[in-house]
């Protein structure tokens, strides 16, 4: 087993490791088919289809920090990540990054997996399979991935279990995470911004959307992503940084400040909330949130 210096943890036979000076890495993961092109409402038809990506992540900016180089490992779980869906050793689901794009899955060695080439910006993408079907009823899959220094398990082994907050060896504070479907419909949550030139609160004739603007998604685990705003209206994607098949349960959305927004009001579902600036959003999401449901969160941005 590796050694850290930041602390070693014994739970009944298991030894977790934890680094004390771990934090979420930067930029996104997503997932994709092989050649890195965005899916409609992240609905696969196939396990073999989902491919993971990461980098600045889905319409951000050239300026858009990308995911922290160094070396990651990866798992698909069900949303509650109580089951393990992976079925090779975690050594093998490792990749690297480099200049804030996945270059690799050389670390992974002989029993690396499948990859392709995301055509936009020539990162590696890495196929999710092997892994066993959900046990969700809705067809809802959760990919982590986490450096592997903020591992809390031996690499050499499938799965350590659940054990508090560790989950199959990912603290979910540490984790990025995204969720996909494999059929069936989706429900998502979706933030938009708007110029707000007369700083009333909402949004007025000549108030486009604005895209390329983010905000953080922290799953009901804790696991986060970034989202940013964008269009594509042949994705059914309209100026919106979209969260899609979010599990049921309480989801944050962070709101900041950022080049090109000033945050003035927000509204969820048309109602302001109950400050203006920078803030945190929670939704809850009903269990049988399906694929004709969206929450919307619009974003003032004071000019």
């Amino acid at each position: 087993m590796r050694k850290v210096s930041a602390g070693l943890v014994c739970i009944g036979a298991v030894s977790l490791i934890v680094n004390l000076n771990a934090h979420a890495p930067s930029g996104a993961i997503f997932t994709t088919v092989a050649d890195g092109s965005e899916v409609n409402f992240n609905i696969y038809p196939s396990k073999e289809a989902v491919y993971l990506d990461g980098g600045p992540g889905v319409g951000a900016p050239q300026t858009a920090a990308g995911l922290d180089d160094g070396i990651y490992v990866f798992m698909v779980t069900d949303p509650s990540g109580k089951t393990l869906l992976s079925t090779d050793a975690a050594a093998c689901r490792r990749f690297s990054v480099s200049n804030g794009i996945i270059n690799s899955v050389a670390p992974s060695g002989g029993c690396a997996h499948v990859t392709g080439l995301d055509e936009d910006h020539g990162a590696t993408t890495v196929q999710l399979m092997p892994y066993n079907d959900t046990p969700n009823p809705g067809g809802e899959y959760k990919v982590w991935a986490t450096l592997v220094e903020d591992y809390a398990c031996d690499l050499a082994v499938i799965d350590c279990g659940v054990q508090g907050n560790n989950k199959h060896g990912f603290i979910p504070r540490h984790s990025k995470t995204d969720n996909y479907k494999v059929g069936g419909n989706i429900g998502e949550v979706d933030i938009r911004f708007f110029p707000d030139f007369n700083a009333n609160g909402r949004r007025d004739s000549g108030e486009e959307f604005i895209d390329g603007l983010a905000m953080t998604w922290t799953d009901t685990l804790g696991g986060s992503n970034v989202k940013w705003s964008n269009y594509d209206p042949s994705l059914v994607v309209f100026h919106e940084a979209h969260v899609e098949a979010v599990e049921g349960g309480r989801h944050k959305f962070s709101i900041y400040n950022q080049t090109g927004c000033t945050v003035g009001a927000v509204l969820k579902q048309g109602k302001k909330t109950n400050k203006n600036g920078p803030q945190e959003v929670y939704v809850s999401i009903p269990q049988d949130f399906n694929g004709s449901d969206t929450v919307f969160i619009d974003v003032a941005c004071v000019q």
